[in-house]
């Protein structure tokens, strides 16, 4: 699969070769070509991932709705945010846990995954529609406004900035879709994030701010992200 960053980068200097205007729009338009065949190369097929994932049924189950509280919610998710994880967990295991995403039994799921496999079965959990959690009373008010608001004393972001007001995400910037997630996996995740141990987002953003979630902090917004649609 292509690296559209490499594309780019070859492009680039494409253009900059030709110093005639004409032949720089027969250059771009190659590229901008190259680029539109590079992305539906990186498409998965939903069909072709239903039938790859068998394998993810037991802990997620078969439509990406797991049963199980620390097993992560898959259906629905956005697609590129699921073939990224997938990825990190392959890198985990080649790099024995340094890089990536390192977890035991995920590691050796992902391993023998192609980049196809990988977005195949993407697109597949994508393709299903996620169960819907409920969020207890007592959780709804504090955990509206830590969601909403952050903390400013605290320079806690508020985690609407980058989640959206249903906690949807946005898919093609790649933050993931947090809503009626189960609480336990949720709040595990929050935990590895504030102690190092998981460390595969973007720049650091949520290992920012997790390290300054306390556990009340963090059961507040587990409670109340899986009632939140």
């Amino acid at each position: 699969m292509c690296n559209i960053r490499i594309i780019a980068h070859l492009c680039i200097k494409i253009i900059n070769v030709f110093k005639s205007t004409s032949m720089k729009n027969l250059s771009v338009l190659f590229c901008l070509a190259l680029s539109f065949s590079s992305l539906a190369m990186a498409q998965g097929d939903p069909e072709a991932g239903k039938a790859k994932s068998m394998t993810c049924a037991a802990c997620h189950g078969g439509d990406g709705n797991s049963m199980i509280p620390m097993n992560p919610k898959l259906a629905g998710q956005h697609a590129k945010y699921l073939a990224k994880q997938l990825a990190d967990f392959k890198t985990a295991a080649l790099s024995g846990g340094k890089d990536g995403r390192n977890n035991a039994v995920m590691n050796g799921m992902a391993v023998g995954l192609s980049d196809q496999d990988m977005q195949d079965l993407a697109a597949y959990f994508a393709s299903q529609v996620a169960k819907e959690g409920e969020t207890a009373e007592e959780f709804i008010a504090p955990g509206e406004a830590l969601y909403r608001g952050g903390d400013a004393s605290r320079k806690i972001t508020a985690c609407i900035a980058c989640h959206g007001p249903r906690g949807n995400g946005m898919g093609q910037a790649g933050f993931p879709d947090i809503s009626g997630q189960h609480i336990d996996y949720t709040i595990n995740q929050l935990k590895m994030f504030r102690s190092g141990d998981r460390h595969n987002d973007m720049n650091g953003m949520m290992r920012d701010i997790a390290a300054k979630l306390t556990d009340d902090d963090i059961t507040i917004l587990a409670n109340y992200l899986t009632g939140l649609h």
